[in-house]
């Protein structure tokens, strides 16, 4: 398995894993909780948004990473 490739399924697992945070969220009528699940949301995103730049200083340092 590639590099590229680990990085498409981490970014993929990172996006399940916020749907999921934004879909408790939205569920619980619970507000503290609501607002934990808001944050962890807020943070998944800042680590997804990491992961895609990576890859996208990955393909460009080295092509044949790019649409595997």
């Amino acid at each position: 398995m590639t590099v590229g490739t680990q990085m498409q399924q981490a970014i993929s697992s990172c996006e399940s894993v916020l749907a999921s945070l934004h879909s408790f969220s939205l569920e619980t009528q619970d507000q503290t909780a609501k607002q934990m699940f808001q944050n962890l949301g807020n943070q998944q995103q800042q680590v997804l948004d990491n992961l895609k730049a990576r890859l996208q200083y990955i393909e460009t340092q080295e092509p044949q990473y790019k649409n595997q």
